[in-house]
């Protein structure tokens, strides 16, 4: 069972560079309002996680660029969650051109569970654990 959500969005001016070509550090900020909405989708916002007792910090963001996002397009974001064992979150994502569907930009992301004294959670977390069998990634 995949889950996945997306979000279209406009490029604004104050995203990008002279050239009118969006800036490279406006990716994570597209990337964290997938997660928002990916979050609110599937109850799994930064809030649900806060509440359940722990933090997930971004350990790992990549991105790849295969066409450059330009002032005034309105591309669509998707994000593509990865299950694993291990306890940690990961999203897959894909930058859309709407006008032709064409595929912009890739990214992956990895987040660990903190509890509220900042040590870091080796195992998965009951919340996590009920999350994905509600969801249908547990037996």
């Amino acid at each position: 069972m995949e889950l996945r959500a997306s979000k279209e969005f406009r490029i604004r001016f104050s995203e990008v560079d002279s050239m009118g070509v969006v800036w490279h550090g406006s990716y994570p900020l597209y990337f964290e309002d997938a997660r928002e909405a990916f979050g609110a989708r599937y109850g799994l916002g930064y809030m649900d996680i806060f509440g359940a007792g722990y933090f997930a910090p971004l350990v790992e963001l990549n991105f790849q660029y295969k066409r450059p996002l330009r002032y005034g397009m309105a591309p669509r974001i998707d994000i593509i969650y990865r299950p694993c064992d291990a306890a940690k979150i990961v999203f897959d994502y894909e930058i859309h051109d709407t006008a032709d569907d064409s595929l912009v930009a890739t990214g992956r992301s990895v987040q660990v569970f903190m509890d509220k004294d900042y040590n870091l959670v080796w195992d998965n977390p009951r919340f996590y654990l009920d999350w994905k069998k509600q969801n249908g990634l547990l037996q």
